[in-house]
């Protein structure tokens, strides 16, 4: 697991930053980003493929600031984007439409078209349905659609089920035995070229046998087509590389590595990987400030000004992010254990729960591995503002997304009041 700051320590810092001072110059709740950590996992990630042909796309839905997307269009990634905004999302941060692979069930004409006249790399159907929309857009707008097609290979993985794709009872992909038809389907069309083959099995994997299966499954069939004539450039195996939140094994990065270069090496294909979480979450602390502290004869209750609208992991996957107190604000904290609740009108509205910290009323804690799926599931619920965030460079510090008022929600609303 990766800390950007020392938990134990009496004034933590995010690269020689303190806290206390990001917290001081832009209020909380402050989502806060370190660039050096960013780049070391990029890092990381692209040094253990090693002399593979490889593309990691980064998986826009992880996080989809402007801020974030520059830095790793800088780092020469790809992008996997789910909707035709991710795309220009990637567009407007200076990303390359070449390196970009479009997923996604629910693509619309628009969003197709879009794809198409940007150039991006491969457009991922996973219906017959979106096939054919894919090749009747494509015949209209005079381009070959660059189309692979996304295999739901049947194999489960040991994660939260609301985030687990790769098994036939998802909406996720088409059997092997389609994706054998659609592919035909795009090469023997005028309007298409047949890219690619991929898969996606889930996310916050930390085992990597069953990507390996479905990289065996994937090339299998890489071969069948082969066979009937239709030669592919690239195969996709996704992402869904976990990361450590509590005390799980972070995803065995180099033994999957090890893995597929076995199966890939001499095959000519591009491998095309879309790691979200495993670059981000873990270069993001989400700063809160104790409002009040509150005890019931069952429960010990801190109060603060971060809420589940904000951090929505929590009470949408009981998910568990470490808690530290980054600035005790007196010598009078009493100790838990806690439970870490917002001012949302929800008995859900819990960040964390029986945590063992001593805390008092204007203390500022740190919430740690924030950076992917926490900005991104934020809402205005009770009618909140989203939150600050700030980019943490070497020793300097500065917005990258202003914090919301009221009047940017009043404004879509009020010109429509009668």
């Amino acid at each position: 697991m990766s800390l950007m700051h020392d938990p134990n320590s009496v004034d933590p810092t995010i690269e020689g930053v303190r806290l206390r001072d990001i917290a001081d110059r832009f209020g909380t709740p402050t989502l806060v980003y370190s660039r050096s950590e960013i780049d070391a996992r990029v890092t990381r990630f692209v040094r253990a493929f090693g002399e593979l042909d490889h593309l990691p796309c980064y998986a826009v839905k992880a996080n989809n600031n402007l801020s974030i997307l520059s830095l790793m269009a800088k780092r020469g990634t790809g992008f996997d984007v789910v909707s035709g905004n991710e795309l220009e999302r990637v567009l407007r941060a200076g990303g390359d439409a070449s390196k970009v692979v479009f997923s996604g069930v629910g693509k619309l004409a628009e969003e197709i078209d879009f794809a198409l006249f940007a150039g991006v790399l491969s457009i991922n159907v996973e219906s017959s349905d979106e096939c054919e929309l894919a090749l009747e857009r494509a015949a209209l707008a005079g381009i070959k659609a660059p189309l692979s097609v996304r295999v739901n290979p049947d194999i489960r993985v040991s994660t939260h089920p609301y985030i687990a794709t790769g098994d036939k009872t998802t909406k996720f992909g088409v059997s092997a035995e389609k994706a054998l038809s659609l592919l035909s389907r795009a090469d023997a069309s005028p309007h298409a070229r047949a890219v690619g083959i991929a898969c996606h099995l889930g996310s916050q994997m930390t085992d990597a046998e069953p990507l390996v299966r479905a990289c065996s499954l994937l090339l299998n069939l890489v071969d069948e087509l082969q066979a009937r004539g239709v030669a592919l450039e690239l195969i996709d195996l996704g992402g869904g590389f976990g990361i450590c939140y509590e005390n799980e094994p972070e995803f065995g990065l180099d033994e999957y590595v090890r893995a597929i270069s076995g199966h890939l090496t001499g095959r000519g294909l591009k491998l095309v990987t879309e790691p979200g979480r495993y670059l981000i979450a873990n270069a993001g602390t989400l700063l809160t400030r104790v409002i009040r502290t509150k005890t019931s004869d069952a429960q010990r209750f801190a109060i603060v000004d971060a809420a589940m609208n904000d951090l929505m992991r929590p009470s949408l996957y009981q998910a568990w992010h470490r808690v530290s107190n980054a600035c005790p604000s007196s010598d009078e904290a009493s100790d838990g254990p806690w439970e870490i609740v917002g001012p949302i009108c929800e008995t859900a509205d819990t960040l964390a729960s029986g945590r063992e910290l001593a805390i008092a009323k204007g203390d500022l804690l740190s919430i740690d591995a924030c950076g992917a799926y926490v900005s991104v599931l934020s809402s205005n619920y009770n009618a909140r503002n989203r939150v600050a965030e700030v980019l943490v460079d070497a020793d300097s510090m500065r917005l990258v997304r202003r914090r919301e008022c009221l009047n940017d929600q009043l404004a879509l609303e009020t010109p429509f009041l009668e």
